[in-house]
């Protein structure tokens, strides 16, 4: 089986097992996705979740987040970790974005990752949840499974979305970045993976090495 034929059947598979997967940050517009999502870094969703509860509240545009003291916006988001240097980040972010768009998220690659502290995983979040612009999120999740099931072999996050990009369909981008995260969180956690539980051990090089897999499945593999 070529690269090409195991990414559309993981692809399949995983439409079958998550079909309804989605993004766990709680957000009603982009400024409040991508404000959430650049506090995720080194934070669970759920943290995110409970701090943007009242944040949402107490900034409704990227102009507040301007006008606040620092070290208030600090004080806003301690309980996410690193809370110094996010809130550096997120000032400078809205500060550009007051600046360059009228206080709008951009809605291209480009823009977004000329925005201080906002890189392609955030970049991507943000187009393909607020605007439906197709886009790979390389998290710890994704990154580890394309791994497990040899997709590819690069650990660089960057070069990882590059080595996807072609195997999967564009309009999947988003979609597919998204089961897989479910798929980490659920059955495939980094230190007690339920392989025999898992919808895509059939194509896993992973998987299908470990004790249990039937010669079936590794019939599918090959």
């Amino acid at each position: 089986m070529t690269l090409e034929e195991k990414a559309k059947k993981i692809v399949r598979a995983l439409d079958q097992a998550f079909p309804e997967a989605r993004v766990a940050l709680h957000f009603r517009n982009p400024l409040e996705l991508l404000i959430a999502t650049i506090l995720s870094a080194q934070c669970t969703d759920r943290r995110v979740n409970e701090v943007t509860e009242r944040l949402f509240k107490k900034y409704r545009k990227a102009e507040d987040y301007v006008r606040v003291p620092l070290e208030e916006l600090e004080e806003d988001i301690r309980p996410t970790g690193f809370f110094r240097n996010k809130a550096k980040n997120i000032q400078a972010c809205c500060r550009e974005l007051v600046a360059r768009y009228g206080g709008e998220v951009p809605r291209t690659l480009e823009a977004l990752t000329a925005l201080p502290g906002v890189g392609r995983k955030t970049a991507n979040v943000v187009l393909g949840n607020a605007f439906g612009v197709p886009g790979i999120v390389v998290d710890t999740h994704v990154g580890r499974i394309v791994r497990l099931l040899g997709l590819t072999r690069e650990k660089d996050p960057v070069k990882i979305e590059f080595a996807l990009m072609p195997l999967i369909p564009k309009r999947h981008w988003t979609r597919f970045s998204l089961q897989l995260i479910a798929l980490g969180r659920t059955i495939c956690p980094a230190r007690s993976p339920r392989c025999p539980a898992c919808p895509l051990r059939p194509y896993c090089d992973y998987g299908l090495s470990r004790p249990g897999a039937s010669e079936k499945e590794k019939k599918k593999n090959l």
